[in-house]
């Protein structure tokens, strides 16, 4: 553990790094805080959880759809000039909800569809700041986006169930979106490390890596691993209320979260040598494997060890769909190219949702937990579908001289294979 954390200190030691990783993971936290904290207002105002989950429900859908546009923009136009723009849009939305001077429904889309993705932008950045030679620490740069996006969604939404619980609903939206355009505009300030913007014919070109089958197929391995976050949501939910003890919910979600933060901070560390692709085959059938028994288990001991053992994969899918994600397309359309896969990610929960409701209400919490397994094995098909592209990926123009890092993490020798210098 020692020797992993001076492996993030290097690479946050990288020139430029830790200026816009910061300000990204402070915004990241607000994100984190949104969809809750709207939960928490839109209760409190109308006493129905049913309009609660409606206007949730409609943030959710406005920020998958509105996502990859924003990122589209950003790919043109640069992230300095539509950072700024988003996020006063943002906080007029926020303003709106707050308020209530429209409906809620119409206030939470505005919300969703005006939230930029500050972690795709972040790693684009990365994507900039690591290119050539210096690829080989972008396994080690997305852990450290997968550790920050997993602490925030661990302290986001307490804390916004603490204002909730004690009777300020509205400041937990409030603080999200102070946190959302605070850290965002700190992250618009770090022109340095801004990714370089290409002309419309690049731009047109590029487009069409959007339609190959490389990046196709991490888009549905981030749909599935959706499907399989929503099932899980459902499953441990309704696994507790059914044995009677709903409280036991909170520790066997934690389980697998503090799991999952000690998954991709090995995972970071490691030296990454061979195939990327065989690394997310053989993630995807390790998460298979252990989310088979939840099916069958029920002494609440085994349950939660294995939900341990699942938030192990979890985080590792996650950074290699972000590396190979990051190797399948030109950087001419990388800010869009991640955004699709969250939104893809967002709609497979979300859909995921609604689906193992209805299973566990059909079967109980052994049919959702099913449904979860069942997606992983999706993603497996996947994966290993993926071992027959032998294509080394979309290589990447060179950062401008002064984005680039003096040396890359002592622990990353061996490149992954899917990045080649220009």
């Amino acid at each position: 553990m020692p020797s992993a954390s001076a492996n993030y200190r290097t690479l946050l030691r990288t020139s430029g790094a830790a200026a816009f990783f910061l300000p990204a993971a402070v915004g990241r936290l607000g994100i984190a805080m949104t969809g809750i904290g709207i939960v928490w207002l839109v209760h409190a105002r109308t006493g129905s959880y049913a309009a609660a989950g409606l206007v949730t429900g409609g943030f959710a859908v406005a920020d998958a759809v509105a996502g990859p546009q924003i990122g589209r923009l950003v790919d043109r136009f640069g992230q300095t000039r539509v950072l700024p723009c988003a996020l006063g849009a943002h906080a007029g939305a926020v303003a709106l909800l707050l308020i209530g001077t429209v409906p809620d429904l119409v206030a939470g889309v505005l919300v969703g569809a005006t939230l930029p993705q500050l972690g795709a932008l972040s790693a684009a950045r990365w994507s900039a700041l690591l290119s050539g030679e210096r690829a080989a620490a972008l396994p080690t740069a997305f852990a450290l986006e997968a550790l920050a996006n997993g602490v925030s969604y661990l302290a986001g939404p307490a804390l916004v169930s603490v204002l909730g619980a004690a009777g300020r609903p509205g400041a937990g939206v409030l603080l999200a979106a102070a946190l959302v355009v605070g850290g965002g505009l700190a992250l618009a300030l770090q022109r340095r490390t801004t990714p370089p913007l290409t002309g419309r014919a690049e731009r047109r070109h590029a487009g069409r890596a959007l339609l190959r089958s490389a990046f196709l197929r991490q888009v549905a391995l981030g749909l599935t691993l959706g499907v399989f976050f929503g099932a899980m949501q459902v499953s441990v939910t309704a696994y507790a209320v059914g044995r009677g003890t709903p409280d036991a919910a909170a520790p066997l979600y934690s389980a697998s979260n503090c799991t999952n933060l000690v998954g991709g901070w090995s995972y970071g560390a490691w030296r990454h040598g061979g195939s990327l692709r065989r690394h997310q085959a053989t993630a995807a059938a390790c998460l298979t494997l252990a989310s088979l028994p939840l099916t069958l288990l029920d002494a609440p001991l085994a349950v939660g060890a294995t939900l341990a053992l699942t938030g192990l994969a979890v985080p590792v899918l996650l950074i290699l769909t972000s590396v190979l994600t990051e190797s399948a397309v030109p950087r001419a359309v990388l800010t869009q190219a991640f955004t699709w896969g969250n939104s893809a990610s967002a709609a497979g929960m979300a859909g995921a949702a609604a689906v193992a409701g209805r299973v566990v209400d059909a079967g109980g919490a052994h049919g959702g937990f099913g449904v979860a397994a069942g997606a992983a094995a999706v993603m497996t098909v996947l994966a290993l579908s993926g071992l027959r592209d032998s294509s080394p990926g979309v290589p990447k123009p060179s950062a401008p001289t002064e984005t680039t890092a003096t040396n890359p993490p002592a622990t990353q020798q061996d490149a992954p294979t899917n990045h080649k210098a220009p």
